[in-house]
Parts: structure tokens; C-alpha cells; sequence
């Protein structure tokens, strides 16, 4: 069955090694919950709030061995006023023998007020 996996965290500064290290972070939290192998991705899309541009976050699936073949797009999330801001936003399309509600979705520094209703799951 293919699943979204979702995760989003927040940096304080527009910092290219905090937005990587963070996402990195995120993304690792998101393989361990759910046991993702990266043969199993379809894709990784990485959005980010308009207040960070100091580098791709992607560049973060780079540093994780195994994953150099996984497909992965940055992109700009909506500019809703009053969003959480500084928030790096991840949907990882995967192949799993999981159900829906047994997926874990991760939120990390602050996002979890993204999703309140998944902060006590898994």
C-alpha cells in the first residue's frame, strides 16, 4: 500500500546548517517511526515557510546513507498570515505494509500545534 508519511519542524534562524541539521533530524525521526527504507520511497517533497532561503532542505536526504537515489523537491509553502512560521514541512510517499492510522506522523520544535489531534499517537 503506498502511505504519506507527514513531518514538520521549525528553526529559529534562516540558517542553511540549522535548516539542514534540522531537517536531517525530521526526516531520521520519520524513517525510524515508520521503518522506511529508501527502496521503498516514491518521493520526498520538502516545503518551507517564506522566511527561509538560506539553502535547501533537501540537502539534508543527501547526508543519510542509502538515501542518494531518492527522489526529492523543495518547494515554497502558502503564505498564510498568521502561520507558524520558519517551519520545514515533509511528505515522504512510501511503499507499506502499515494501515492508515498506524502510520507516525512527526512533529518536532514547535510544529506539533500543526496537528494537535496526532500529539500523543504512536
Amino acid at each position: 500500500m503506498i502511505r504519506g508519511v507527514r513531518g514538520a519542524t521549525t528553526v529559529k534562524h534562516n540558517n542553511a546548517e540549522e535548516m539542514v541539521d534540522t531537517t536531517k533530524e525530521l526526516i531520521a525521526e520519520m524513517i525510524n517511526k515508520n521503518n522506511v527504507r529508501p527502496e521503498d520511497v516514491a518521493q520526498v517533497l520538502i516545503s518551507v515557510t517564506e522566511d527561509l532561503d538560506a539553502t535547501f532542505p533537501a540537502k539534508a536526504l543527501r547526508l543519510i546513507t542509502g538515501w542518494a537515489y531518492v527522489p526529492v523537491m523543495c518547494m515554497r509553502e502558502i503564505p498564510v498570515p498568521n502561520s507558524l512560521a520558519k517551519c520545514i514541512r515533509i511528505m515522504m510517499t512510501v511503499e507499506t505494509s502499515l494501515a492508515q492510522d498506524q502510520v507516525q506522523h512527526v512533529y518536532l520544535h514547535g510544529a506539533e500545534v500543526l496537528r494537535p489531534d496526532l500529539k500523543n499517537k504512536g
